[in-house]
């Protein structure tokens, strides 16, 4: 990745040397060795250069060694003769020494918002406003003198007071890491840390070099222009708020406010840099000809198209600037001077003054001079800009080398102002970079990633096999784009630093069995071959050419393949159980459950394009259907894992309802035999066809009849009336079993079916299964719809005329019994319509019918003249006699029958009138009785009838009459409510006299609270309940 655009020039044949740079606005200050300033008008984005508009001849005696400005006070600080001076803006006059700091080496400005304490605040009323303390901008310039440091403050433009103390040694180079700490270099080798609020100094001790590269002696040549004797200059520079960047030899040690180290990463070069300086979050380096590889390919700091300057050597021969990324301190850019596109002679250059601008992405100026002074004293020196890419084209192409370590680095350090899409940028490199750690084996990391970007489930599941992810499944190289990366990636090896720094500890396993292996490959960076002490890129072998995923699932790592595959796996559990309570929360907030999964269009219906188009936003964000379309995912997912790997937990995901796809395991569960599981998964997803036929076909296996059909019939009484004709299609079969196992389909007490669909599809099985079902309804339901009571009058009448036609006799016994106790103690079915499908000799039955209609003489003719059964006529009478109503004289009727026949054929029947006189003598009116006897009958045949009806008053017998009938109601009444007490024996129910459970025993019930005891103990418990002291 290139952050930066090749360098281009602003000026040229620039015939002073130029000794100092700054650049501020649109303005380029030029300071030379003569003392003069040459001020220039640039545009860094236009490449036709720069405008002199002013020049200050003779500023200086001397050369001017160092450029600032201070924005408080709008002026130019010049550092010449050892003294610094102001010059204000535009005008330059008058100028302004600063003759404190007479002897001065070096300077740095400073400048920062404070705000007042509110102690301060308080006790000045004038000075604080009702909104609160005013904040301030204070400037501090502090200079570096021989020995001693001077601080000059401007608060608000307003100088302070001037402050200094003696120092141990010489600052030549200072920089500020905040407002109260300075960072002075004293020497190449000497650092030390300065506070202003306590004017005291800390010396920063770092550790020694691991070595130094021969590069550093390498490029003597370029040196011996300058002259051997010219002192090095100490490597510092400011990296940010709080930290500051210091060399020492060829490394540079990052530093905090407190004097150490802040990150244990150095900077490395090949050799000492000339010259170092930050553009955020760049480090630019200048270092001398022959101590930088040329980079391989070209290398993508190089121009495109490029050669090396000396393609013999592995060495660029020219100076080099080096970019180095903060953040990672690896090397990013590497750009040989004069570039090798240029028009520029091929003579040797040196190049000084790295000047960075303040502003925010400004470009980087310096000053490039031939080396022989015959070349320098015709061209001139040129200063030359080196422009930021922007900070969106540096991300991708950071994202385009998989560099997301990287680009989220870079991020992290811009504000929002500048790359306004900057959440969206990071949120689709944070997955990129999840999906790079899932690859290199970290899948905690990468889920962990996965669940706080909220991503795509589907996505994330698509990285796992086919026998896991089913048709989701992508294959590796297709990651990266199905994420939303470049699509022509050419190795599938991440080139980030976690792949790096993977590779780096595999190889150091076997580091010291295999020291030869330690030589680089031709695809390790540069910087880790320079970091081994070896100089030469030639000398690696070409026979370590081996490419990383080769070796990566060579030898050992084979073995690990089954270990990474379970890691994965557990890590995929962990992602689908922290989504499926919160996918489930957000349906459950638009009142969709599990249970309605039937109700929703199934995930094969959708394609894999769509599924993967799905949003990466919070689950809140989504719509119902991409919530019910996350849901499937991680149901289906998570089943295919637990079947994979943990068969044991299906049932109890099986059991429960989900939203897992059906058709994505269904076969996998058939094929491990999993048909449990297979059903509770079609009885949740109401595939209830489905379910019954694996439940037909798992029972022809089945030898025992109860085992072959209990299955069925469980999962057929727990269909509910939307299934009906599912329950009369699949219950078939069974009735051909056995139908009295089939029956219980139908007694469900947790659903019920229409019952008269039942009804008809059971009469068309079987008449004798529907009159079952019926007489189900009405004693166990308890029926009372007429319908129902005449359709099984209307069953049993059938049944009896068939079994007749068939000449069963037992058989119609049997039914025309049942038919009779139906109609003579049920009142809920109509008689009038039941009468009219009688035949003509099914007298007792049509007697019956007879009498609930209220023809009671014609029912006692059929008892009397055609079935001659005398008793059960008298029985009827007594039945329905009721004193004080309409019945009050039925036996008077029944003795007219028998001695006054409407039948010519009937039988002399005085003998039976006589014995129901004589038992029913109180029923019968003794007037019209004595008028119904025949002549000749004597006084002595009916002489209990004349005693009694003789023996006692008209009026004493209605007093009588009344009061056993008050009696019998109120023994009716008492009857009644003993009866309607009922006592509730369950599985859990203790007796008391003995404390054992009740279970099936046989029981007893004692007055008066109903208490329920074994009837073995029922004498025991009625003592205690007689003398309670017992």
């Amino acid at each position: 990745m290139a952050p930066f655009n090749p360098p281009n020039i602003v000026l040229s044949g620039f015939k002073e040397r130029p000794e100092a740079l700054l650049a501020h606005g649109d303005k380029l200050y030029v300071g030379t060795a003569t003392g003069s300033l040459f001020i220039y008008e640039y545009n860094e984005l236009s490449d036709n250069g720069s405008i002199l508009v002013d020049t200050k001849k003779g500023l200086s005696r001397r050369p001017i060694d160092q450029l600032g400005y201070i924005k408080d006070i709008n002026s130019l600080v010049s550092l010449s003769e050892t003294i610094p001076t102001l010059y204000p803006l535009p005008s330059f006059t008058p100028p302004t020494p600063l003759a404190r700091a007479k002897g001065a080496l070096t300077f740095a400005v400073h400048s920062s918002v404070h705000n007042p304490d509110t102690s301060d605040a308080t006790s000045g009323a004038n000075t604080v406003s009702r909104a609160g303390p005013i904040p301030a901008m204070v400037t501090q310039l502090i200079v570096g003198c021989r020995r001693k440091v001077v601080i000059y403050t401007w608060r608000d433009g307003e100088a302070q007071e001037i402050r200094e103390t003696i120092l141990p040694h010489s600052p030549r180079v200072a920089v500020f890491l905040d407002s109260d700490n300075v960072c002075f270099a004293y020497s190449p080798t000497e650092y030390a840390l300065f506070s202003i609020s306590k004017l005291t100094t800390l010396d920063i001790i770092t550790p020694i070099p691991a070595n130094v590269s021969m590069g550093a002696f390498s490029g003597l040549t370029g040196y011996m222009t300058l002259g051997l004797g010219a002192k090095a200059k100490p490597g510092l520079v400011r990296l940010g708020d709080t930290e500051a960047l210091v060399v020492k030899d060829n490394q540079g040690f990052i530093i905090g406010t407190d004097g150490r180290q802040t990150k244990p990463a150095t900077v490395d070069w090949p050799s000492p840099p000339d010259e170092i300086a930050f553009v955020n979050p760049y480090i630019f380096s200048i270092l001398p000809p022959g101590t930088v590889p040329v980079p391989e390919n070209g290398g993508a700091s190089l121009p495109s198209g490029s050669a090396p300057a000396a393609p013999q050597s592995s060495l660029i021969p020219s100076p080099v600037v080096q970019i180095i990324s903060s953040l990672t301190t690896q090397s990013v850019q590497t750009l040989p001077f004069p570039p090798p596109s240029s028009a520029f002679s091929a003579a040797t250059y040196t190049i000084r003054l790295l000047t960075p601008s303040p502003a925010a992405r400004a470009p980087l100026f310096l000053v490039a001079t031939p080396s022989d002074r015959t070349v320098a004293a015709s061209e001139g020196s040129s200063i030359w800009q080196i422009r930021m890419k922007s900070w969106g084209d540096q991300i991708d192409e950071l994202v385009q080398d998989c560099l997301y370590s990287d680009a989220l680095s870079l991020l992290d350090t811009l504000d929002k102002a500048l790359l306004p899409d900057k959440d969206q940028r990071r949120t689709h490199i944070r997955a990129l970079h999840a999906v790079s750690q899932f690859r290199l084996g970290k899948f905690d990391d990468a889920i962990n990633s996965f669940i706080e970007l909220d991503l795509n489930p589907a996505k994330v599941v698509a990285l796992y096999p086919e026998r896991i992810a089913g048709r989701l499944s992508v294959p590796p190289e297709d990651w990266i784009p199905l994420f939303g990366g470049p699509a022509n990636q050419q190795s599938l090896t991440p080139k980030n630093d976690d792949a790096m720094s993977t590779k780096s500890q595999n190889d150091g396993n076997e580091s010291k069995e295999k020291p030869s292996e330690q030589s680089a490959s031709p695809a390790m960076p540069v910087r880790a071959t320079l970091r081994r002490g070896t100089a030469f890129v030639a000398l690696l072998s070409s026979s370590k050419d081996k490419d990383d995923d080769i070796v990566s699932i060579s030898g050992k790592r084979k073995v690990k393949q089954v270990d990474d595959f379970s890691r994965s796996v557990d890590a995929l559990w962990r992602y689908l159980t922290d989504r499926r309570p919160k996918v489930a929360g957000a349906l459950a907030a638009v009142h969709i459950a599990p249970a309605q999964s039937h109700q929703w269009p199934f995930l094969s219906e959708t394609s894999t394009e769509e599924l993967f188009a799905l949003p990466n936003i919070s689950l809140s964000l989504l719509t119902p259907e991409q919530l019910v379309r996350f849901a499937q995912i991680v149901d289906t997912a998570l089943f295919k894992s637990y079947l994979v790997t943990q068969p044991a937990l299906l049932g109890a995901l099986c059991r429960l309802a989900n939203w897992c796809e059906v058709s994505e395991v269904e076969e996998d569960l058939r094929a491990r035999e999993k048909f449990a599981e297979l059903i509770y998964l079609y009885n949740g997803k109401k595939m209830h066809a489905k379910a019954l036929n694996l439940l037909q076909q798992l029972s022809e296996k089945e030898m025992d009849i109860k085992d072959k059909l209990d299955p069925s019939i469980s999962y057929l009484r727990k269909l509910g009336p939307e299934y009906t004709n599912l329950v009369f299609e699949f219950s078939r079969w069974i009735f051909e079993e056995d139908r009295h196992m089939a029956f219980e389909i139908f007694t469900s007490d947790d659903v019920e079916l229409p019952r008269t669909q039942v009804t008809d599809y059971l009469e068309k099985i079987d008449p004798t299964m529907s009159t079952r079902y019926i007489e189900y309804l009405i004693d166990e339901k308890g029926e009372e719809s007429p319908a129902f009571h005449d359709r099984l009058a209307e069953l049993y009448l059938n049944m009896t005329l068939s079994a007749r036609k068939r000449g069963d006799e037992a058989k119609e016994l049997e039914v025309y019994s049942k038919l009779l106790r139906f109609i003579d103690t049920t009142d809920h079915y109509r008689p009038d319509r039941l009468y009219g499908l009688l035949s003509e000799n099914l007298y007792e039955a049509r007697a019956v019918l007879l009498g609930r209609m209220g023809r009671h003489e014609h029912a006692l003719e059929l008892y009397v003249y055609k079935l001659k059964n005398y008793a059960k006529a008298e029985e009827y009478c007594k039945r329905i006699y009721n004193p004080n109503g309409v019945t009050k004289s039925i036996f008077l009727i029944l003795l007219r029958l028998y001695l006054r026949p409407t039948d010519k054929a009937a039988p002399n029947l005085l003998q039976p009138a006589l014995d129901l006189i004589s038992r029913y003598s109180p029923r019968l009116d003794p007037v019209e009785t004595l008028q119904l006897l025949p002549p000749l009958v004597t006084a002595r045949d009916v002489r209990p009838f004349l005693q009694e009806a003789l023996r006692a008053p008209i009026f004493d017998s209605h007093v009588i009459r009344d009061i056993h009938k008050a009696r019998n109601e109120q023994v009716d009444r008492k009857l009644m409510l003993l009866e309607s007490r009922r006592v509730r024996v369950t599985d859990s129910r203790i007796c008391p006299q003995c404390h054992k459970r009740l279970g099936s025993s046989v029981i007893a019930v004692h007055a008066p609270r109903g208490e329920v005891t074994h009837y073995q103990c029922r004498d025991a418990f009625a003592r205690r309940l007689v003398s309670p002291i017992r």
